[in-house]
């Protein structure tokens, strides 16, 4: 079937196939995450930052393929997450440039679309990494001019840059050392062919309008009462509300490699029930939803995770927003705008206190698992009312992210490129508000280096990286972003990785505990550390945060 020209109505579809052929594999595209930890969220990330895109573009009344094109960058920019996230949403930043002013597309034009994403994503990654979906993204498109200088049916361009994408990503293992040693293919390349497929799914015919996902669905606190979460700020003081993290997650049954539980409604409900209120679970064949007013977000999700992967989670501290609100309701008007704001990506109840005694004034409940978006951040550095705003990302696949949210921004914006949660603290010490913003990011930034930060986490699969032999489910510790141990004892690797951040020069322990980990395992490990190390003097903290049992920091 030859096709000439792409019109709105197809556009549409395309972009809602491709959304919804990336949807079915994010969980495949996260198991191809290099390292084995249990927050491999390539595939959720950028299935998140495509459905923001693809609702942008169902919910336009445009019949015009340029305009659509352009509510697809801006739902991908704004829904953006993680750094495969921010790179998507520049990918069809360009894509929808090279299209703003056609009424349709045909082969010519749609081959320039895909070689202006490439430009505009290249120049938005600061140090360009071959072997990854930068390199698919390129190669498929340098083909598909080459085969729209040949052909006037937009098919065959299609189908000319999804081969081309498929060859390229099947070679990524030879450009990136660490993806042969693993066994892999790039994941950020490989959600982009599922989104390719989707397109051409359309483009040939092979799937219909009936048979297209459309990405509407409703939030899951649209199908709560909106009057019982205003009954709860408006008629209680936040000290009194009994559980405060309204925490939703989705849950993909039989998916994933921490699934040892069949799903029964009933017990997984009165599970849940035991933990919570206003509990809300709603599932099918394949999906669980879940909303519950909890004291343990983290125990909901790792719940959910005994039954499938996780495709979404979402937690509000509401006894936060209970009082932003009450002093919304009561200022008479808006205060002066403070001179300062710093912004941290933290999760655990435990961590976001700590971040909170060093100074930060707005906590964005995220990172291992839970990216926030650009959207999130933006709105952050709207809520924390300041002149201006300091980032903390303290997770680098929140980088590029909070890089887009900052240039987005009219408040005058900076992000220090905190890799960890101990990099964040340790940031904040040289934050001196009588400073300039250039001058601050600079000194914040020059403490990053002053930290040794570690993490337990478990293995989600055997495997071996860095000569280190992994087996699923031991406890590994990771410093400074590299795996160096495996062990199948939690504590064992803890203080085996802690001696090995440890130097003549060490000073301070900071042990960080994770949700559900006992406080005398800690003490048992500080105490073995204090012993052979006399001159270190070791803090212990009670983080709760989800996924990994231990962070780590030495300085």
């Amino acid at each position: 079937m030859k096709v000439e020209k792409i019109e709105a109505k197809q556009f549409r579809l395309m972009v809602a196939s491709g959304a919804k052929r990336l949807e079915k594999n994010a969980e495949y595209v996260n198991s191809l995450n290099v390292f084995p930890v249990p927050d491999g969220d390539t595939g959720t990330n950028m299935n998140l930052s495509m459905t923001s895109g693809a609702k942008a573009v169902s919910t336009s009344s445009a019949e015009h393929v340029g305009e659509l094109a352009g509510a697809l960058a801006k739902g991908l920019l704004m829904g953006a997450r993680g750094n495969s996230g921010v790179i998507l949403s520049q990918l069809f930043r360009g894509f929808g440039k090279s299209m703003t002013d056609k009424e349709t597309v045909n082969a010519s034009d749609l081959a320039a679309a895909f070689t202006k994403g490439v430009e505009i994503a290249y120049k938005a990654v600061m140090k360009p990494v071959e072997g990854t979906i930068l390199t698919v993204a390129r190669e498929s498109a340098k083909a598909g001019e080459k085969k729209a200088a040949q052909t006037t049916d937009v098919v065959e361009v299609m189908e000319t840059v999804l081969s081309a994408a498929k060859k390229s990503l099947a070679k990524t293992p030879d450009l990136l050392p660490v993806l042969k040693e693993v066994g892999v293919v790039d994941s950020g390349g490989q959600g982009l062919v599922y989104i390719f497929e989707g397109f051409l799914e359309v483009l040939s015919g092979k799937v219909i309008e009936e048979e297209v996902y459309q990405p509407t669905e409703p939030e899951m606190t649209d199908m709560i009462n909106a009057e019982h979460h205003r009954g709860v700020h408006n008629h209680i003081a936040s000290e009194d509300i009994k559980y405060g993290y309204c925490t939703e997650i989705m849950v993909h049954i039989g998916q994933g490699e921490t699934v040892d539980s069949e799903f029964d409604y009933d017990t997984f409900r009165n599970h849940l029930n035991e933990i919570g209120d206003s509990l809300l679970v709603v599932n099918d064949d394949e999906i669980i939803k879940v909303h519950v007013h909890t004291e343990k977000p983290g125990e909901v999700m790792n719940y959910g995770q005994k039954f499938g992967s996780l495709i979404k989670i979402k937690v509000d501290n509401m006894r936060e927003q209970h009082d932003a609100l009450v002093e919304t309701d009561t200022a008479a008007k808006p205060a002066e705008k403070a001179p300062y704001g710093i912004i941290a990506v933290a999760a655990g109840e435990g961590i976001q206190e700590l971040f909170r005694s060093l100074g930060v004034n707005y906590i964005i409940n995220g990172g291992q698992t839970m990216n926030p978006s650009t959207e999130d951040i933006l709105k952050a550095i709207d809520a924390v009312h300041a002149e201006n705003v300091i980032v903390l990302p303290n997770n680098k696949n929140i980088f590029m992210a909070a890089e887009q949210a900052a240039q987005e921004s009219d408040t005058p914006v900076v992000v220090v490129p905190s890799r960890t949660i101990s990099q964040g603290m340790t940031s904040m010490l040289a934050f001196n508000e009588q400073n300039d913003l250039e001058t601050n990011k600079a000194e914040m930034s020059s403490e990053l280096e002053n930290v040794i930060s570690g993490q337990i986490t478990n293995a989600v699969r055997d495997t071996e990286i860095n000569g280190v032999k992994i087996t699923k489910d031991d406890f590994m510790g990771i410093i400074d972003g590299d795996i160096v141990l495996s062990k199948d004892d939690r504590k064992e690797a803890t203080i085996e990785t802690l001696k090995q951040m440890l130097n003549d020069d060490s000073e301070i322990v900071t042990i960080i505990l994770g949700d559900g980990v006992p406080q005398e395992e800690a003490e048992e490990i500080a105490s073995v550390i204090e012993a052979d190390y006399s001159d270190v003097e070791v803090e212990i903290h009670e983080g709760k945060q989800p996924v990994y049992p231990y962070f780590l920091s030495v300085e």
